[in-house]
């Protein structure tokens, strides 16, 4: 039994561990794991091939990865300029710049990422690489975010395979603790803070998921929930644009192996940082379930 708090050194808190827990009664909620079967084209589906979306516009019959901007963007150009200030001084507001936009993984509406071939699944890691190259060079984004959600119980609107980028003029609050934490390690100890937790991982061994060449994954040591899993290059890269065509095939494969070995498909949640301008980070997408 592991009851104990442990140090998480990227968010800078303690997560607690309780083991037992997991053999407390259940009356709630379940998930089924299994799926209906799905078709590979649904018609009224707005990121489907050839259909049309909420906005009016027209999905191309695309064969591969298709990008489009949001319809209902969180963030973006047409933001409005002009917005009702706060009565009250202790409040305060600005305009929601930036980018937000959809990535479709594939042109079925059948499949996962986890059931995407190997090839495919690199195609969609170039074009995290190529969005976050031409919407960090905007001059109003300090972040590209790249994530998925998946799943009714996470209240996806779409079930069609997709992820989305939002590519914002400020940075996520946990994710500028990460790089104030990794800024901070690198000027005490002179390595990459997230190098040394994959070098811990790799010593300790017991929560090594799958390793393929130049990328791992793993369930780190202060893992907030079961299943969180971290999916790596072995290497320390200022963002996706730096990794070699080996590592991001490395990469690609652990990825899909990981998804595979949940059973159900890809985690809940996938999130990707890239951020724009900001060095010393490692390239690693956090799957949680």
């Amino acid at each position: 039994m592991v009851w104990e708090e442990r140090w998480h050194p990227l968010r800078r808190e303690w997560v607690i561990v309780s083991s037992h827990r997991n053999d407390r009664p259940w009356l709630g909620e379940t998930v089924d794991e299994g799926r209906d079967m799905v078709p590979q084209y649904v018609s009224d589906c707005y990121l489907c091939p050839r259909n049309s979306r909420i906005s009016g516009k027209s999905n191309p019959d695309y064969r591969s990865v298709y990008v489009f901007d949001n319809d209902h963007p969180c963030v973006g150009p047409a933001s409005p300029v002009q917005r009702e200030e706060p009565a009250s001084s202790l409040y305060r507001s600005r305009r929601a710049d930036g980018m937000a936009r959809v990535v479709c993984y594939t042109p079925r509406h059948d499949l996962t990422l986890a059931e995407l071939p190997h090839a495919e699944i690199v195609r969609l890691l170039e074009t995290f690489r190529d969005q976050y190259l031409e919407l960090g060079d905007r001059p109003e984004v300090r972040s590209v975010l790249a994530f998925e959600n998946k799943g009714e119980v996470v209240g996806v609107s779409n079930p069609h395979p997709h992820a989305q980028i939002y590519a914002t003029n400020f940075v996520f609050r946990t994710i500028e603790t990460e790089i104030e934490a990794s800024a901070q390690h690198l000027a005490e100890h002179g390595r990459s803070l997230f190098g040394d937790v994959i070098d811990a991982e790799e010593a300790d061994g017991r929560r090594l998921v799958v390793q393929e060449g130049s990328a791992l994954s793993f369930v780190p040591y202060f893992a907030r929930y079961p299943y969180e899993t971290y999916i790596a290059p072995r290497e320390t890269h200022a963002s996706l644009a730096g990794l070699s065509a080996a590592e991001l095939s490395d990469f690609a494969e652990v990825l899909r192996r990981t998804s595979t070995l949940r059973g159900a498909g890809p985690p809940a949640y996938l999130r990707s940082n890239f951020q724009h301008g900001v060095k010393h980070l490692p390239v690693a997408w956090t799957a949680a379930d």
